[in-house]
């Protein structure tokens, strides 16, 4: 001992901590970018899943940015065959290892499946060690609610929201539709020339519109609340994408402050007067909202004490209604802009849908009782949701070792099922499955497959399956045709000279520099 201290060949106890700390530090890190994945690596490919090899921290992510780049710099022909462009690095990957390929997320094991069968095993999985990958920052900041939730969190607030979508309260949201299409279709006759034409970006249109559509259906009276936040969402997202080069995301505290407190507002208001009203009467909120907050007051006695049974708060409920606004609105404004896209590039559809559309409504506004007899204008959709789903991906994480078709997943591993590769494989769709034919889908989406395989009618997931089916999708379909059949009814339309055909990925499939059409009044 010197000077008060123990020392061990000279040097002193807090040292000896210090060196011991500093190389378990060096351990755990050694293990987490080098030792963890080789060992996934090894285990992949001794079942015979093949791909990139692991690159040490960084994976696949420059080759992806650099693919990513190249192919958005230049656009493509006047063409459906897309996924060269939009997802480059995948597409080679899955033409070179085959439908299920092993790839790197920095330094998270990555396996691509583009097996139909195996896909849905994925979203059917009910043993709880295949789960919902948690949204990084910036996908919390605009999407979160129900979309980041797993487990018994999400069953809650999935039991809670499902009653705002059944098809009895959507018809009562028809008005609010038909309203929106009207403006649509007077704004647009507003902007004809003399000779009855005009030039419009259809897909700066048609996200005012579905944004007027969610903000009325969401929101009821308060819409115009809801296209402020709106503005506040368009806010955040480009420092979103800011801060994708700067790694920052400056300002967005206050911008989702303002959001948040819109919001408590709307929602304090409409609880208030949930819980005045008077046993069994009507609310009289028939928006996604007043149904949302309906179902949720379900938890509570008429005093505001509580059943003991589970509810959102109202941090989870305007979360929900941040989804609603950007899944909502995006969703089917990215439809409808490729529809016309595609009509335009195939006349021929467009007429045959138009005929249908005047031979069902003649120019009256469309009812919900005779939309489902739009054969060809459903067919369409649905061709254009195979050709350009809005969500290219969906992600799935194995929380356990388990497996999937014949292959053993250690945990860890992401799980990225390739909706866009599938639904463009010819394997399943034939030959001409990059051709626009809605005519394959005449006997439904089941029967669409051209071949006799067992994955004939499963390769079609636009909306996702399984337990997680997005909860919109009917709301999404009405919205769709209807506006569909209104800018039928109303005007012909072809691509302007100024159009370049280039679909780009910014979260969702969009027209990477719009979506240029010339409309002629009928």
């Amino acid at each position: 001992m010197a000077g008060g201290r123990f020392l061990v060949d000279g040097v002193g106890w807090g040292g000896w901590v210090a060196g011991v700390l500093l190389l378990g530090w060096v351990l755990r890190t050694l293990r987490w970018v080098w030792w963890t994945p080789r060992s996934t690596e090894r285990k992949l490919r001794a079942q015979g899943i093949d791909g990139t090899s692991y690159r040490f921290l960084f994976g696949d992510i420059r080759e992806t940015m650099r693919l990513t780049r190249e192919a958005k710099s230049k656009p493509m022909p006047f063409s459906h065959d897309i996924p060269p462009r939009v997802l480059p690095f995948h597409h080679q990957i899955v033409k070179t290892y085959g439908k299920v390929s092993m790839t790197w997320l920095g330094v998270s094991p990555r396996v691509i499946i583009a097996d139909p069968l195996l896909i849905r095993e994925v979203l059917l999985n009910k043993s709880g060690h295949i789960g919902k990958p948690k949204l990084g920052p910036l996908g919390q900041l605009l999407t979160g609610g129900l979309l980041s939730y797993d487990g018994e969190k999400w069953a809650m607030h999935r039991k809670i929201i499902n009653p705002a979508f059944h098809v009895e309260k959507l018809k009562r949201m028809l008005p609010a539709f038909s309203y929106c299409c009207a403006e649509l279709v007077r704004r647009w006759e507003s902007l004809l020339n003399p000779e009855g034409s005009c030039e419009v970006d259809v897909w700066l249109e048609l996200q005012n519109f579905t944004r007027d559509v969610i903000s009325r259906t969401a929101f009821g009276s308060s819409f115009e609340k809801g296209k402020r936040i709106f503005q506040l969402q368009d806010e955040q997202a480009e420092l979103v994408l800011q801060s994708l080069q700067n790694f920052q995301i400056p300002g967005h505290r206050e911008v989702d402050r303002e959001m948040e407190d819109l919001l408590r507002e709307i929602i304090a208001r409409r609880e208030k007067a949930l819980r005045q009203a008077a046993p069994g009467a009507a609310n009289g909120d028939d928006d996604l909202l007043g149904l949302l907050l309906q179902s949720n007051q379900v938890g509570f006695q008429e005093d505001g004490t509580s059943r003991g049974v589970a509810r959102m708060t109202t941090e989870e409920v305007i979360e929900e209604c941040k989804l609603f606004y950007f899944a909502g609105q995006e969703t089917t404004s990215i439809l409808l802009t490729w529809a016309m896209v595609a009509l335009a590039m195939h006349p021929s559809w467009q007429d045959r849908a138009r005929a249908e559309v005047l031979q069902v409504f003649g120019r009256e506004k469309p009812d919900f009782a005779r939309l489902s007899q739009l054969k060809i204008v459903t067919m369409v959709l649905h061709e254009v949701l195979r050709l350009y789903p809005p969500v290219l991906f969906l992600s799935r994480i194995t929380r356990a070792a388990t497996t999937v078709g014949e292959y053993s997943l250690p945990a860890g591993v992401q799980l990225q099922l390739a909706v866009l590769l599938v639904q463009h494989d010819p394997e399943y769709w034939g030959d001409d499955a990059g051709d626009f034919n809605p005519e394959r889908l005449a006997e439904g989406v089941s029967r669409a497959s051209k071949n006799q395989s067992p994955a004939a009618g499963t390769a079609f997931f636009p909306f996702g399956g399984g337990v997680r089916v997005c909860v919109g999708q009917g709301f999404a379909m009405v919205e769709a045709k209807m506006g569909l059949v209104s800018i039928l009814q109303s005007f012909s339309f072809e691509l302007s000279p100024a159009y370049t055909h280039a679909p780009s990925v910014v979260m969702t499939l969009q027209p990477q520099y719009g979506a240029q059409v010339i409309l002629r009044r009928l």
